[in-house]
């Protein structure tokens, strides 16, 4: 019998901002046994950060900026009764007052692309971007935090990696996770979903065109500036996080 069976299962999948974050959201919801939550923590941030992002005011005024009451909801009944819970989270959305007792009562799963590729692609949305805006540090203290916890290493999937064998790496997620892979997490009708959050009109325009994962391309990405020293100091920690990336057996690529 699969966890998802005798249990609620919370799916924490921490990220950092253009990732795959949002396809993999989509994978989820497509389950028949999944409700998926867009980035509960957004609000809370930009009302806290002054963050000069696009809708920012609009995100603020339709979403929760109270961390606690957000925690208390994520730790509260499951939507439409349905067994599993994805959670889409940002990393850096995490800010150094918020406590993280609740965290360790998910299922935490840590989810990287290459800086390089992150930052040439959060540029094209918000010109400005430093190290801290890609969430990468944040993401590999919290992803030491949950192992030491644990006991052992969370999954960690890096988007590069994935792009070139979703099903095998879905199938091997969901081995860890305790629940049946579905077919049906490779490919989802386009456009909005009610599940997306408010700022989707400024950051969504791939993953509404999108019908499935698509296969990576080439990188001839050539930063300057700041976005360039962003994405340099980014890196050990992605390296860091990359060590530990999920690699698919053979049975999974089957």
């Amino acid at each position: 019998m699969s966890a998802a069976e005798t249990a609620p299962l919370r799916i924490a999948m921490w990220s950092g901002p253009r990732n795959i974050s949002t396809a993999m959201m989509r994978a989820f919801e497509n389950r028949d046994d999944c409700s998926v939550v867009d980035e509960p923590l957004y609000a809370h941030y930009l009302a806290n950060t002054h963050s000069d992002h696009p809708g920012a005011d609009e995100v603020i005024t339709q979403g929760e900026t109270d961390w606690q009451r957000v925690v208390a909801s994520l730790l509260g009944p499951l939507p439409d009764a349905r067994p599993i819970w994805y959670q889409k989270h940002m990393s850096h959305h995490l800010l150094p007052h918020i406590g993280h007792d609740w965290i360790h009562r998910l299922t935490n799963v840590f989810l990287i692309r290459d800086p390089v590729e992150v930052v040439a692609s959060y540029i094209k949305s918000r010109a400005n971007v430093t190290a801290a805006d890609i969430g990468l540090q944040q993401e590999a203290e919290l992803f030491d935090e949950v192992a030491q916890r644990l006991g052992r290493a969370p999954p960690v999937i890096d988007a590069g990696e994935f792009l070139k064998a979703p099903e095998a790496h879905l199938r091997a997620l969901c081995a860890w996770l305790g629940i049946p892979f579905s077919v049906r997490m490779l490919s989802w009708p386009p456009g909005p979903r009610a599940s997306d959050g408010v700022w989707a009109p400024y950051w969504y325009a791939a993953v509404w065109r999108s019908t499935g994962f698509e296969a990576p391309h080439a990188s001839d990405q050539v930063l300057g500036g700041a976005a360039a020293l962003a994405a340099e100091q980014a890196r050990p920690w992605y390296e860091q996080l990359r060590r530990h990336r999920l690699q698919p057996s053979a049975e999974h690529r089957s």
